[in-house]
């Protein structure tokens, strides 16, 4: 497009002066400033003026070329939809193996599976430590017999499942390479994604157990191996997700993943490991918002900031190397235990977001979540959700529609604008760890999460159902019900499972694992050969910690 810049700009100062002043003076605005949900200000309106130094083919190129803001994919989701996801997990490993069963049959194409907090902390179900969290925010796996349980009667060969667990990701890792053997699948041919992001931890999430270096070490280990013997698998998912749901800003969530994926490539150059080599396998996370044009722009500068990172600064030569794919779930946070029906609404317009913005896998939530963990009938409506996107909204027909928007485009600069202002602030403090032990992420996401609770308090912001169009009918919907003797079932198998397997076998494995621990070897032969002698997830973490310590954070003010 060609336009004489004066010429307009006359124009827009001429159509103020004149058309908008006698609207306003007519009829008012309906509040006195807009933004986006991160509280960035919003233009009334945006002209070819505001994207005028853009260069259409070095900043957005065509989809599936760099730099990829279009798209990592040249047909986009006309050649293939997105991956519907729909993560789960409760109760024992039997009720959630029914329940992958159950979207597998309603067309749900890849598995995700939740963890309990017992087993993202690295605890067995019948450790004190984990007295009381059985299987309520996912599922408990406590050896490779509970992973054997858990995708019985689904070939894994064939299946594509995500794995959100961090802290012990390597270890679950390895009870799913060892069930995948007993199905008779060899490493090489699983597909699937490990979050084992452990940096968004120690920033948001707290899930962490050992401190930041030797986790580290255990990521760069779980990079090693999957670049040398699992060529289908994303070792890593670096998750703003959590970032996000912790109450930052979607500048914040995309700068603080983008600068943690950098420093785990960084890690990973320094263990010895060509970027061609690891590079196309690292995955990332992101939430998509109620914002619906800002989650998009915020997607679409995240694919050109991390190409130009991986060929400018780094150096990758493989064009695969430059790809960002991306796996979305929609906002749990957003969703309200009031009038919990909207938040379908809510879903929908967050999983258009993630469609529009190029998304490969999805997520949508379900309306009960802020409740209970999802019914079937609500987890069905939410899968049902992607379906409708995909087959009648006409969405999928063009890549990236919004692309040209002089309002999605001017976003998507001003977002990464901000992310490299990020970047150097870290850089300043001498990078991402010790900007962790400093507090920086920790407190940027808080006055972030301030700012927005202070504008709803204030109802700067509205949320339908919460502070205005308040109702007081009561929840009328399906809560999910767990097996109330499932805790007892799986307290029985383990103790069972201690009790038959070949313990002096286990122990020799752990005692081989303690060794590799402490002479830096890459631990993740060593924990497959734990996992196949029935060594639990209790006993392997407790190895670690006693040769990597535990992590306590420092206190900020």
């Amino acid at each position: 497009m060609t336009f004489d810049s004066k010429k307009l700009n006359a124009a827009y100062q001429e159509w103020q002066a004149t058309t908008l002043k006698k609207t306003l003076s007519r009829m008012q605005e309906s509040r006195d400033a807009f933004m986006t949900t991160s509280s960035v200000p919003i233009n009334r309106v945006y002209t070819p003026l505001d994207i005028a130094d853009q260069d259409y083919l070095d900043d957005l190129g065509m989809p599936g070329e760099y730099p990829y803001t279009r798209g990592v994919h040249a047909t986009g989701h006309r050649g293939r939809l997105w991956t519907m996801r729909m993560f789960a997990g409760f109760g024992t490993a039997e009720e959630t193996n029914a329940r992958y069963k159950y979207l597998l049959e309603q067309g749900n194409t890849g598995l995700s599976v939740a963890f309990d907090l017992a087993t993202l902390m690295g605890y067995d179900t019948d450790a004190p430590e984990a007295l009381g969290e059985f299987g309520k925010c996912g599922v408990a796996i406590s050896s490779l017999k509970d992973m054997e349980i858990l995708f019985d009667g689904i070939p894994l060969g064939e299946v594509s499942t995500s794995m959100t667990i961090n802290s012990p990701a390597p270890i679950m890792w390895a009870f799913y390479i060892a069930a995948a053997e007993k199905q008779g699948v060899p490493m090489s041919k699983l597909r699937g994604t490990l979050q084992n992001d452990i940096l968004k931890e120690y920033i948001a999430q707290k899930e962490y157990i050992f401190p930041p270096e030797p986790s580290m070490r255990l990521v760069t280990d779980t990079i090693e191996f999957g670049a040398k013997n699992m060529p289908e698998w994303n070792t890593i998912s670096i998750s703003g997700y959590h970032i996000r749901e912790a109450g930052s800003t979607a500048v914040q969530e995309l700068a603080f993943t983008l600068a943690d994926g950098l420093e785990y490539v960084r890690w990973a150059l320094q263990r010895g490991l060509d970027i061609d080599d690891f590079a196309p396998r690292l995955s990332f996370f992101f939430n998509v918002h109620n914002d619906f044009f800002e989650e998009v722009a915020k997607l679409r500068a995240a694919r050109r900031i991390w190409a130009r990172e991986m060929r400018e600064t780094f150096g990758a030569k493989n064009p695969r190397s430059w790809l960002m794919r991306f796996h979305t779930q929609t906002a749990g946070v957003s969703l309200t235990a009031q009038q919990p029906e909207i938040n379908i609404v809510r879903v929908a317009i967050q999983a258009l977001a993630a469609v529009m913005g190029g998304t490969q896998s999805l997520h949508t939530n379900s309306m009960d979540e802020a409740l209970a963990l999802p019914s079937e009938h609500a987890v069905t409506i939410a899968l049902r959700t992607q379906q409708i996107i995909a087959e009648e909204s006409g969405v999928i027909n063009t890549i990236d529609p919004l692309g040209g928007s002089y309002f999605v485009e001017t976003l998507t600069n001003q977002t990464e604008a901000a992310v490299y202002e990020y970047f150097r602030q870290i850089d300043e403090i001498g990078g991402v760890l010790p900007a962790i032990e400093e507090g920086f992420f920790q407190m940027e996401i808080s006055d972030a999460s301030y700012r927005y609770q202070r504008e709803t308090d204030a109802k700067q912001r509205t949320i339908v159902g919460v502070n205005d169009y308040v109702s007081d009918e009561p929840v009328r919907i399906p809560i999910l019900q767990m097996d109330p003797d499932g805790y007892n079932r799986q307290v029985t198998r383990l103790q069972k499972l201690r009790a038959e397997r070949d313990n002096e076998k286990a122990s020799q494995t752990l005692d081989a694992l303690r060794q590799a621990c402490e002479n830096d070897e890459n631990t993740m032969p060593y924990l497959i050969e734990a996992a196949k002698a029935y060594a639990t997830l209790g006993e392997i973490t407790d190895v670690m910690r006693e040769v990597f310590g535990v992590y306590a954070e420092p206190t900020f003010i």
